[in-house]
């Protein structure tokens, strides 16, 4: 074997998306992440706005993470250990919901709606916590006015990327942000930016990568094809609406032309066939009429197959975001959404619970305590947990079954059980003791309902 041919199959490398060649000529690549997403944060989120508010794929997309992710609002549920406090803490808290949002627009469930609708649309979504003297507020704002242009070294060490704030530790200490809402009547054109505590802003954003300052659209992965689409789409329509035109030829035997009959109207012709009209030809004429092409099954089958690329892409089930159910049975259904509320459960935790509702209840609730509307200790009042919105499953009656089979085999509390069905256990507890004291007091009787009886044939 020559020495060239060796070396090159020394140093050939043997993972085949590492390689050169013809195959990856021409295919971009990824050197470094933080500064790709630093320079697609802009675009992707203005392109996927458009796609929001203009694409139904786009929209249904946007609103079935919305549903999932928060539907009717994850609820806080106090961890104090005194129950009679944690009953009052609990009490308070739904109360102050109401007043939550500073610009009063909707509840602090709603506020969780428009949180998650922007982080998915552009990557990220802000509010402010503002200290009235009445409690605690809270005020979205819009994630241009967080300067994303500003960058710039400290002294000390500390530095400003895309308009947050870091210390010399590399902590979030403070975010730089532009007093007006972009595109609001009457705003300001503020060129310099507020300074406003990190502690005062609620950031939440996925994060993908290590040492990640600013979100990104979860479009990123689609925004091309679901354009595509668009002009597709487009395409087929104007197809099939010249389709729809039935036009006739007239053919002379001679082989000679005339111009065509009917008025002329700029560059339209007004006339044609009518219902009921008997037409008479020349000797030698002849009539043939248009046979445009048809949507065809492979039309309809690349149409699905893109809309189950985009699915992937926006991590939802097919069905979910074209709700087609044509292609769905039980078992396939079932499966897709278990894998779909893994992620689920997993970004209402990690993410939201995380990054926004706990430090809004810490704030809640320490300013509870400061103010003396609550008599406890700030450490007490400070453990919460959160009560995600059950998610109905394709057969409640099994997974009942099944949740009252691991109940009293002592795999599952009873706790557990009622919490994942949404419901706070103390409150549902007492409605359920109100219950039996009224039916007794009213001399009611209600029996357990039983399991159908399945009537074999003889």
């Amino acid at each position: 074997m020559k020495m060239p041919r060796l070396i090159a199959r020394i140093f050939q490398r043997s993972y085949e998306g590492a390689a050169g060649g013809r195959r990856w000529r021409g295919q971009p690549d990824m050197p470094v992440t933080l500064a790709a997403m630093n320079a697609a944060r802009g675009p992707l989120a203005r392109r996927a706005r458009y796609l929001a508010a203009n694409n139904a794929l786009a929209a249904s997309g946007v609103e079935a993470w919305v549903s999932a992710l928060v539907g009717s609002g994850i609820k806080p549920q106090s961890g104090h250990a005194d129950p009679a406090v944690r009953g009052r803490l609990n009490l308070a808290f739904e109360a102050w919901t109401d007043d939550a949002d500073a610009d009063g627009l909707t509840d602090y469930y709603g506020l969780q709606g428009v949180l998650v609708r922007r982080m998915v649309v552009d990557g990220e979504s802000f509010a402010l916590k503002l200290n009235a003297p009445e409690g605690l507020r809270l005020r979205l704002i819009d994630s241009d006015q967080v300067d994303a242009s500003l960058n710039r070294e400290l002294a000390g060490g500390a530095r400003i990327i895309q308009g947050v704030e870091f210390d010399t530790s590399g902590r979030r200490v403070a975010y730089h942000i532009l007093p007006d809402r972009s595109g609001a009547p009457f705003a300001q054109l503020a060129l310099t930016p507020r300074r406003v505590p990190a502690e005062d802003v609620v950031h939440m954003f996925r994060p993908e990568t290590p040492g990640q300052v600013r979100g990104i659209s979860w479009f990123a992965p689609v925004l091309l094809r679901m354009v595509d689409l668009d002009s597709w789409r487009d395409a087929q329509l104007v197809r099939q609406k010249i389709g729809a035109l039935l036009t006739g030829f007239i053919t002379n035997g001679d082989g000679s032309g005339q111009p065509f009959e009917g008025e002329q109207n700029g560059s339209n012709l007004v006339g044609g066939l009518e219902p009921g009209t008997l037409k008479f030809l020349d000797p030698g004429q002849s009539v043939t009429f248009s046979t445009p092409a048809r949507i065809g099954t492979e039309v309809i089958d690349f149409a699905k197959i893109t809309e189950r690329e985009i699915a992937v892409g926006l991590g939802l089930p097919a069905s979910v975001l074209t709700g087609d159910l044509s292609d769905v049975n039980y078992s396939s259904i079932r499966a897709g959404l278990v894998e779909w509320r893994r992620r689920v459960e997993a970004i209402q935790h990690n993410v939201i619970a995380f990054q926004a509702l706990r430090p809004i209840w810490r704030r809640w609730a320490a300013t509870e305590v400061l103010s003396g509307r609550v008599a406890t200790t700030l450490d007490a009042v400070m453990p919460v947990k959160f009560i995600t919105p059950k998610q109905q499953w394709v057969d409640p009656w099994k997974d009942v079954q099944a949740e009252l089979d691991a109940i009293a085999g002592g795999l599952m509390s009873r706790r557990e059980a009622v919490t994942s069905r949404g419901v706070d256990i103390e409150a549902l507890d007492a409605e359920v003791a109100a219950d039996n004291a009224r039916a007794d007091a009213l001399g009611l009787t209600f029996t357990a309902p039983t399991k159908p009886q399945t009537v074999v044939a003889a």
